[in-house]
């Protein structure tokens, strides 16, 4: 890489290359980009990249991103403390939170169980889940967890874990508005199935 760029750039293409889903053309088009922006713009970025880095932690309840000791979604007095929605990391409480849908609780669970990457129940957030579900009133967990080989058998098996303390139910999987049938795979298929429901 070093006889087509100069040192520098080569460094900063390749770390950009680090990050997920950015290749080699994409890395180069965001290091030349950078170049071109002021001064003042690029040091925002990298003092912005450093903060984060510093200030973001866990929540200490839902272990989900914060840069407070408790999240702002937990704090929030509005949200129904009786209803509790399991997650596998944060990018699913992102993407929930974007529908406005639901006005519970979270809790990351830090990843799934993956026996081939090393991944047992002991590395997820799973111990103060069950205290939450336990001790908080918990009325209902909502399993949210992708329907990946992973994420069914961590499904599985939190839901046999939590049984004993509340009701708990799936979200439903199927298919996406516009989507066509004879593209869908069968675990979409079935689980379009499974969560089907009266129509009003």
């Amino acid at each position: 890489m070093s006889t087509v760029y100069t040192r520098p750039l080569a460094r900063l293409v390749e770390q950009l290359q680090r990050l997920p889903g950015i290749g080699p053309k994409t890395a180069q088009r965001l290091a030349l980009h950078i170049l071109k922006r002021p001064t003042a713009d690029v040091e925002a970025l990298a003092n912005a990249l450093i903060e984060a880095k510093q200030q973001v932690g866990f929540c200490s309840v839902c272990f989900h991103l914060s840069a407070e000791p408790i999240c702002d979604i937990c704090r929030a007095p509005s949200r129904d403390k009786t209803t509790l929605c399991v997650v596998a990391d944060s990018r699913d409480v992102i993407a929930l939170e974007k529908t406005r849908e639901f006005r519970g609780q979270y809790h990351v669970l830090g990843g799934l169980i993956s026996p081939m990457d090393g991944i047992g129940p002991d590395q997820l957030n799973l111990q103060p889940l069950i205290r939450r579900v336990s001790q908080a009133g918990i009325q209902e967990v909502i399993l949210a967890i992708n329907p990946s080989v992973e994420g069914e058998t961590t499904t599985l098996y939190v839901g046999q874990l939590l049984k004993p303390f509340t009701r708990v139910t799936r979200i439903a999987f199927g298919l996406p508005m516009g989507g066509d049938l004879e593209y869908a795979d069968e675990v979409t298929l079935a689980r379009a199935l499974e969560g089907r429901r009266d129509l009003d």
